[in-house]
């Protein structure tokens, strides 16, 4: 700077006298030329919001913890990916188009330390935990300058030929998916970590000039500071804000803040003329010199760093108003402070004073604080000039240090930051929900993740063993999951459940259960897969964070009565809600085998959930009849009869019989360990040798694609 060179050189000149003058027309030099404003303070903070991808962008540095935007330094075109899937047996498939993208943002000019979270399009898009809320690949380079090239940038262009970007802290998404954004890259900004605690303006300003600054004076600290565009200008903003002065020092200048004077001088007057005397020059500015407001901008961490504006006013008259664009993240009561402050430097600087001293004084210099005999408070010396060895010194009076003052940065509305955990999937074969009636298998998925963060998971699916794999789409909803920490008791289908009270462990303690009454039981409400069993519960008492008891029981609901008692601690439960749940068809042919399923949500990195389920026809084959019984013939016969179900409706419909869907009415029955036989009535009857000692007869119905589970009927010995 010109001062430096200047002082330098009417030193050598000139002695101390020369020093001193060459200083202080440097120090013109530097105002006037080289430095003369261009109509601007500083950074405007909507400069470190908007992310850039020009090429010649200036990068900020960092210091402290700051939310910044970036610029993209690298690129690649958006990457298209298709899946195929079926929407059901006799619809068409449905192809699926996603896209993603992977690309390099600069961060900081200075090395830092970490990122923390990450906002794309001002949503989450990594939370507090380091968890990502969309699927990507991530590195980050913290801007040593021994790092190497990124190796995905260096593989898309060529060995050789792609930077380290030494002294550049820079991250790189790699296939970065965009279907949440519109497919395109979003607007990213980040929280970046630069320094492991706030930084000290002067630190700030000492690191920015390259060590021609002594900030050590000024130890106000800094979360977070952003240094962006003309370093003069961030400079000169870091001193407006911070009450600091600047005053050559050395071979550099120092930043100094105290008001403590650093001497009390003698005003000796200014000469009127031959014989005159002396007399003292002070002046005051008219108040309306002084801006009726000074509206400070800043960033403020408590709501995720979001612009914060703090204003101080003052009475009287006037009309001009003082903005300062703060490129620091300050809370509320310390920008208030801060505005504070400088309303009140500058109405202290409407006072101003000429001091005339001998030309020993000649080492004060712009920037000192004085005191002066005879006039009240500390005083900073802005000019100096020597004339006829009468040294006068232009004087400002400061202000008071600023007591801290309270204030408020408006209401938070934080993005949610919910991790999502790991994947959760239970795969299994039930009867379709909506009734219809399905002439090959379909199993359905259920999938939650173990924190409340978690929202879908892609699907995959197999049907010989993992030889190969098929996609399926994403899972549906989160649904309500967990597993049995007690068992319910073996109480028949046919009656309400009273007795039974069982509980289940959810997997998180954002996941909730609540209770249902008989009209809602009755329309289908609450119905839950626990083991094998579906049930529903008419009553759901929370009884820990996660823990819940259920009582009130209907039992073997949709054909699974089979189940009852079955059950272990620890098998799953998940609560049967339509937009929970998705249902995926298989070839008939499957039937009698096993579909394995994979399930990857953002939070399996360590692999995806796997769940598997053998398909025993639940979903096409016929239900079991029910309502056996018999009755003597006289003979030593007996006749038996029973009620065929439907796998068209589950509700009771009084005076009406359950449709048959099936192609024809036909039941398979065996007589102790006889060859079955076919029957296509709901009866049968059975002679005095069949019966013998007593015997079981065991009764299948036979529908289009095979036959149910037996229903068991005990015949005893004839008593004649």
């Amino acid at each position: 700077m010109a001062t430096l060179v200047l002082t330098t050189i009417g030193s050598v000149i000139g002695g101390p006298i020369g020093g001193a003058i060459g200083a202080l027309l440097g120090q013109t030099i530097d105002r006037d030329v080289l430095f003369k404003p261009k109509g601007r303070e500083g950074p405007r903070l909507t400069e470190l919001a908007v992310q850039t991808s020009s090429y010649g962008m200036p990068i900020q540095r960092v210091f402290g913890t700051m939310r910044i935007a970036g610029c993209v330094i690298w690129s690649t075109d958006l990457i298209e990916s298709r899946s195929t899937a079926s929407s059901g047996k006799g619809q068409p498939s449905v192809t699926n188009y996603s896209y993603s993208a992977s690309f390099a943002v600069a961060l900081s000019g200075r090395p830092i330390r970490s990122v923390g979270r990450i906002w794309a399009d001002g949503n989450l898009l990594r939370g507090g935990a380091g968890d990502f809320k969309v699927s990507t690949g991530f590195r980050l380079h913290l801007g040593g300058e021994d790092q190497d090239a990124d190796p995905l940038i260096a593989s898309a262009e060529g060995a050789g030929l792609v930077p380290a970007h030494r002294g550049i802290a820079y991250a790189v998404f790699e296939s970065l998916q965009l279907a949440d954004y519109g497919n395109r890259i979003p607007s990213l900004t980040f929280e970046v970590i630069a320094d492991p605690a706030p930084v000290a303006a002067g630190a700030i300003a000492a690191d920015l000039s390259g060590g021609l600054i002594d900030g050590a004076a000024a130890t106000l600290p800094l979360p977070g500071f952003a240094a962006y565009g003309n370093l003069r200008a961030v400079i000169e903003t870091l001193g407006t804000a911070i009450g600091g002065r600047f005053a050559p020092e050395g071979a550099g200048l120092s930043l100094r803040v105290s008001i403590d004077p650093e001497r009390t001088i003698a005003d000796a007057g200014v000469a009127t003329g031959a014989g005159g005397g002396a007399r003292a020059v002070g002046s005051t500015a008219a108040i309306e010199t002084v801006p009726r407001t000074v509206t400070l901008k800043h960033y403020d961490p408590a709501r995720d760093y979001q612009t914060g504006v703090q204003r101080a006013r003052r009475p009287g008259a006037g009309y001009s108003d003082q903005q300062i664009d703060m490129p620091a993240a300050l809370d509320a009561a310390s920008a208030k402070t801060m505005a504070e402050a400088t309303l009140a430097r500058a109405e202290a600087g409407r006072v101003r004073r000429t001091v005339a001293l001998g030309w020993d004084a000649i080492g004060i210099a712009p920037g000192a604080c004085v005191a002066i005999d005879g006039a009240a408070g500390a005083w900073r010396v802005t000019g100096w000039s020597l004339e006829h060895m009468v040294l006068s010194l232009e004087c400002v009076r400061l202000a008071a240090a600023a007591l801290p003052v309270r204030a408020s940065g408006g209401r938070v509305l934080s993005s949610p930051d919910a991790v999502a955990g790991t994947t959760i999937v239970h795969v299994f074969e039930i009867p379709p929900l909506d009734d219809s009636v399905l002439s090959a298998p379909r199993v359905t998925i259920a999938a939650a993740g173990t924190a409340p963060g978690w929202r879908r998971a892609a699907l995959l699916y197999s049907l010989d063993g993992g030889a190969r794999w098929s996609t399926a789409g994403a899972t549906a909803a989160p649904a309500t999951l967990g597993v049995l920490a007690s068992v319910p008791l073996a109480v028949p289908a046919t009656v309400i459940d009273r007795r039974s009270r069982f509980e289940v462990e959810l997997a998180h303690a954002n996941m909730a259960l609540s209770g249902a009454d008989a009209a809602a039981l009755d329309a289908g409400a609450n119905l839950a897969l626990c083991g094998d069993e579906l049930l529903q519960f008419g009553v759901a008492e929370q009884i820990g964070a996660t823990r819940w008891r259920l009582s009130t029981l209907y039992r073997g609901r949709r054909g699974t009565e089979a189940a009852i008692g079955t059950q272990a601690v620890g098998d799953r439960v998940v609560l049967i809600e339509r937009d929970a749940v998705m249902a995926l068809d298989v070839p008939l042919a499957t039937l009698g085998g096993e579909v394995r399923v994979l399930a990857s949500g953002i939070g399996d990195v360590a692999g995806p959930a796997a769940a598997q389920t053998t398909i025993a026809g639940g979903s096409v084959l016929p239900l079991a009849p029910v309502g056996l019984r018999w009755r003597e013939l006289g003979d030593g016969g007996a006749e038996i009869r029973w009620t065929r179900r439907s796998r068209a409706g589950w509700r009771w419909i009084d005076g009406v019989d359950s449709p048959l869907v099936e192609e024809r009415e036909l039941y398979r029955v065996t007589i102790g360990t006889a060859p079955a036989a076919e029957t296509s009535e709901p009866m049968l009857n059975l002679g005095a040798a069949e019966r013998g000692a007593g015997v079981t007869v065991s009764i299948r119905q036979v529908g289009s694609v095979g036959a149910s589970t037996a229903a068991n009927l005990f015949i005893p010995a004839w008593e004649a």
